[in-house]
């Protein structure tokens, strides 16, 4: 009970937070101008921008079906399903309704553990991070900004280089981790359980999420695998900065690809917070902040923020109303699963279940080949 009150309360607050950067955001806007703007907007590029970024639902759908590969080999229909569902609860719920796309897969398909799915899940947003960091860090190396604003891009490019430097470094610690995974594995183990106050079924759940994520991050040390996964977040984000270019084509700006990208970079920041609404407000704002950078008018940069915003997350929004239409999805089993409850008896009960031999010997398998 008292979780459920929590976690409507820290609903309600960032529901809050998601106004308040609105109406900051709004404040000194022209909305008279904003709405011309998007009247002016190119519709058939905005048409051709929606599609293009379905094909990026497509390919996340497959490179998701690709991290579970070594754990849980699922079909892409289900994957497909999930995949959608669960982005339409973020751009619904912010980031609160990211539990659903891992829950919403062993619902469609019982063999997939929820473990899993949670662990593929983390490596899929550790892929995104680092590559959005290197695409960013990347263009910066040849991007041309205006001449006004030279000395504010140079603090944007240092920290561009910065983020790169973590991102590798990121990248470097959890392939040691993989490698050294069953003595790292092992150490946390027997650190956990020499801490009587710690409940040995808390310790299972962890020993056996780290197994997991071990065996998920195969992806990083097999060439073939990393070659496939690396590919599908390659054709996700160039099918997001595609569609993201035809938003600002539509608009009348003249920008390339790299002027996309440095754009793209702004609202991904943004898209960290965790409001409601896909963050609603944060995005909006960083949006806006980079195409003004880039000497765009205020308005023009409020209306393209807002476009962009429901292209990038309406159509996941769409097909998810759509399979619950069609029944593919329960409603009220998938609100009973996604309870904070829930999710965590899931977990903790697959930590239980008669595989640690089989796990042990998948680990010690790919340590030898490592």
């Amino acid at each position: 009970m008292k979780s459920t009150t929590r976690k409507y309360v820290e609903f309600g607050a960032l529901c809050l937070l998601a106004v308040a950067i609105l109406w900051w955001f709004g404040r000194k806007l022209d909305w008279v101008a904003v709405r011309h703007a998007v009247s002016d907007a190119n519709p058939y590029l905005l048409g051709l921008a929606v599609l293009v970024i379905s094909m990026a639902y497509v390919f996340r759908a497959a490179r998701w079906g690709a991290f579970l590969a070594p754990l849980s080999p699922a079909s892409f229909r289900n994957l497909f399903i999930a995949t959608t569902v669960g982005f339409g609860a973020v751009f619904l719920f912010g980031r609160a309704g990211e539990v659903v796309r891992p829950v919403v897969l062993p619902i469609r398909d019982p063999k997939i553990r929820a473990s899993a799915s949670f662990v593929t899940i983390m490596v899929e947003r550790l892929y995104d991070m680092i590559a959005v960091v290197v695409l960013f860090a990347a263009n910066l190396l040849w991007f041309r900004p205006p001449a006004n604003v030279a000395i504010e891009f140079g603090r944007v490019r240092f920290a561009g280089i910065v983020l790169l430097l973590l991102a590798l470094l990121g990248v470097f610690g959890l392939t040691q981790f993989r490698k050294k995974s069953q003595g790292a594995i092992g150490w946390i183990k027997g650190t956990l359980q020499d801490r009587r106050f710690i409940p040995a079924r808390l310790t299972r759940a962890v020993v056996s999420i780290l197994e997991q994520l071990a065996m998920a991050l195969r992806v990083l040390v097999d060439a073939r695998e990393l070659a496939i996964t690396v590919g599908w977040t390659a054709l996700v984000w160039l099918t997001i900065s595609v569609a993201n270019l035809l938003v600002l084509r539509a608009f009348g700006l003249p920008f390339g690809m790299t002027e996309t990208v440095f754009v793209l970079g702004w609202s991904l920041v943004g898209s960290l917070v965790p409001t409601p609404g896909g963050a609603a407000g944060a995005f909006h704002a960083a949006t806006a902040a980079g195409l003004m950078f880039l000497g765009v008018a205020r308005e023009t940069a409020a209306a393209i923020s807002i476009v962009m915003h429901v292209i990038d997350f309406g159509p996941a929004l769409v097909f998810g109303i759509f399979y619950f239409i069609r029944g593919d999805i329960s409603l009220s089993r998938l609100r009973s699963m996604t309870s904070s409850e829930a999710v965590e008896h899931a977990v903790e009960d697959e930590a239980i279940l008669p595989d640690e031999v089989f796990m042990q010997k998948e680990l010690e398998t790919a340590a030898a080949r490592d």
